[in-house]
């Protein structure tokens, strides 16, 4: 997911190409925003990218 984020796909994209719900898109986007602690899409993927999960 986090790789698809990367390249600026939407979520709808981002769905279809992992065979989920839009709502599981946003529900595991929001659980990782929870975990690194962000408020923003673009803060997680700073983060993300500096512990190498992208």
């Amino acid at each position: 997911m986090l790789r698809l984020m990367s390249t600026g796909a939407i979520d709808e994209t981002i769905a279809r190409e992992l065979g989920v719900s839009l709502r599981t898109v946003h529900r595991r986007i929001t659980r990782l925003q929870d975990l690194l602690g962000v408020r923003s899409r673009f803060q997680l993927g700073v983060i993300a990218c500096e512990r190498g999960w992208v």
